[in-house]
């Protein structure tokens, strides 16, 4: 079976009780939109556990794309050299950013890490795709964190600007194509249409999973053979 998921932000232990309650395999293929740290409490563990399964399959949320910048360029020696290469305005800024927006207790759990285990941690971040193209039984899934940017519909996905998909807000209203679904986290559901508090998003061939865990509620998966939802 065929599973997706987004927005957990460091709820490892939800993200674990999902796993047992769609009984998840070495059959099965999960991928998971981003957005998988920050403001929750574990992610760094989060992280460690995914990338020792090799049917998880992580795309890249803005989370994931602030972080691997910031703890690429912090994780050096401080020197006199690498304060004026690597500390310059826009890495202040960026952690500024970072942490107004979650990123302080990823980055605190980070630096406890062993150098190996710092240096394992951004590799993997690092192979975090911006999108997938995939087809479950007759129908055809566009996966991204958040959105299409410039959208076309006779664009292909690889015609995109992919750092500006993780960042991309997606228009829930409109129908973007008629043969395949697009598939996004990062906005959630309660703000797309507050009718689906809560709950994953499926409406004009749009699939919305960020169910607002990190807001206090629901942790949704949704199996995309049979559109199955499940929630923590």
């Amino acid at each position: 079976m065929t599973y997706v998921m987004s927005d957990i932000h460091g709820e490892y232990d939800k993200y674990k009780q999902m796993l047992e309650k769609i009984d998840f395999s070495d059959n099965d293929v999960l991928y998971i939109l981003g957005d998988v740290i920050d403001r929750g409490p574990d992610s760094i563990r989060l992280l460690f556990d995914m990338s020792m399964r090799p049917n998880i399959i992580p795309i890249m949320g803005n989370h994931e794309y602030m972080a691997e910048y910031i703890l690429r360029m912090t994780n050096v020696e401080i020197t006199e050299e690498t304060l004026k290469t690597n500390w310059n305005e826009k890495l202040v800024f960026a952690v500024h950013d970072w942490y107004q927006n979650g990123g302080e207790s990823t980055s605190r759990a980070f630096h406890k890490l062993s150098a190996e285990e710092r240096a394992y941690m951004i590799e993997y971040l690092q192979e975090f795709s911006f999108y997938e193209d995939i087809t479950v039984g007759e129908n055809r899934f566009w996966l991204v964190h958040a959105g299409l940017p410039n959208f076309h519909p006779e664009k292909l996905l690889d015609d995109y600007l992919e750092v500006l998909m993780p960042f991309t807000t997606t228009n829930y209203d409109r129908t973007y194509f008629p043969d395949r679904y697009i598939v996004t986290g990062h906005t959630p559901t309660f703000m797309i249409d507050p009718a689906y508090d809560g709950r994953i998003y499926q409406k004009n061939r749009h699939i919305a999973l960020d169910c607002g865990v990190c807001h206090g509620k629901s942790l949704g998966c949704l199996r995309l053979d049979d559109f199955a939802e499940f929630y923590v």
